[in-house]
């Protein structure tokens, strides 16, 4: 695989400026691929036969852009893949001490509990066969955000520590959903990365945006995706509040002094799960795409189970109404086991009104893509073996792990390339 790696790292590391940077680039990601346990660089170094300080220096001081890197690693994807989703979700790195960059004590969903760590919010391209964790943004709690803090001591020490760490002066304490936004608009606006040109030059429909509860159960963020144009699958609790589809607002009695009073729904909202519950008798099984285990009751590996969808009209002061004061209607689809009494899931689409409940389902299940994505560049590529403390070299490093997952996915994709082993 030698060649092949040489030459798909010189196209993906084609922006740097010099050759010696270019040839530790191709080293690094070649460290990654390897053998070994442990990918941080005096391991990595040992089994490449070189001086760690080779790697060391071209991560903390040599003088790139790492979201160069990014950009052409995001847009190889896009032009050798379809693009059905944009993928939000976020990962943490346990960490010890308080010198690595943004650390704090904070919630991970990775660790399922409050830890100190660093959590950062990722993209990712994705489709059924393939996908790319293609931008990355390290969240800056409100503890390394000195413009935030208002104790003057706790505000000099967060200074002193994004000092140390060289965290540019732009970077903010800003809610994970906005960096995600940040992260979409980078990757598909105007002067951004072009991926939406790729996507839609080799024929692909616009890509939906899908995420967890974390992102999907914020009003805000998707009012935001709405705005921009962004069509959505997004997971949400079962609290989340809305109104059935049917409801409209009506009249209200006007005694005739000051201003008239709006058009408003006649009964409150009720929340999701309420909703799926009254309409039981819509669910039915459902497959909505093809696993890799097989059974004697499943050969084929069809992901199967039971979903309703029916439309409602989400409720929140975040959320923009139409001219008659009505909530915009979208898609609630409800995950319904046999066995179960309730639902276990819900999700909230922007997809269009004929759009078939299987297709639904594999888009609010699509971002299996990024467990997979996680585990891969985690447990077999080093993405949270980084040990240094500064903020460049944390985002070069995890550029470099999403370059060798590329190149593990060229290898899987591409039929002319043989397959290791």
């Amino acid at each position: 695989m030698r060649p092949e790696l040489l030459d798909f790292a010189a196209e993906m590391l084609g922006g740097l400026a010099r050759k010696d940077q270019r040839a530790a680039g191709e080293l690094y990601v070649r460290g990654l691929l390897a053998d070994g346990r442990r990918k941080s660089m005096v391991p990595m170094a040992e089994r490449l036969g070189i001086d760690s300080q080779r790697l060391q220096q071209f991560i903390t001081s040599s003088t790139w852009d790492y979201a160069g890197v990014r950009r052409n690693v995001a847009r190889w994807f896009a032009g050798h893949q379809p693009v059905e989703a944009l993928v939000v979700d976020d990962t943490g790195f346990p960490k010890d001490g308080d010198a690595s960059p943004c650390v704090a004590r904070q919630y991970s969903g990775t660790l399922g509990k409050t830890a100190n760590c660093q959590v950062a919010v990722s993209v990712h391209l994705v489709n059924e066969g393939a996908s790319c964790a293609a931008d990355w943004r390290l969240f800056c709690p409100e503890s390394w955000d000195d413009q935030a803090l208002a104790d003057p001591v706790a505000a000099a020490a967060a200074r002193r520590r994004r000092a140390r760490a060289g965290i540019p002066e732009k970077v903010r304490h800003r809610e994970k959903w906005r960096l995600a936004l940040d992260m979409i608009q980078e990757m598909t606006g105007p002067g951004g990365w072009g991926v939406l040109d790729l996507a839609a030059a080799a024929g692909g429909a616009r890509p939906v945006i899908a995420a967890d509860i974390g992102y999907g159960d914020n009003a805000l963020f998707r009012r935001q995706l709405t705005a921009a144009g962004w069509q959505y699958a997004v997971a949400v609790k079962g609290g989340t509040t809305a109104h059935d589809g049917d409801a409209v607002p009506q009249a209200r009695p006007y005694g005739g002094l000051g201003q008239p009073p709006k058009p408003a729904y006649p009964r409150p909202p009720v929340t999701v799960r309420q909703l799926a519950i009254a309409a039981a008798g819509q669910v039915r099984p459902v497959t909505w795409r093809q696993g890799t285990k097989t059974g004697k009751d499943n050969p084929d590996a069809a992901m199967t189970s039971c979903f309703l969808a029916i439309r409602v009209r989400p409720a929140s002061r975040h959320i923009t109404r139409d001219a008659d004061r009505s909530f915009p209607a979208c898609w609630l689809l409800a995950e319904w086991p046999p066995e179960a009494d309730e639902p276990s899931g819900y999700w909230l689409s922007t997809l269009p009104e004929d759009t078939p409940v299987e297709e639904l389902a594999r888009l609010a299940k699509i971002r299996w893509r990024v467990e997979h994505d996680y585990r891969e560049l985690k447990t077999g590529l080093g993405l949270d073996h980084f040990e240094g403390r500064s903020w460049r070299g944390w985002h070069r490093h995890v550029t470099l792990a999403v370059l060798a997952q590329a190149f593990c996915t060229l290898l899987r994709t591409d039929p002319k390339v043989p397959a290791p082993g």
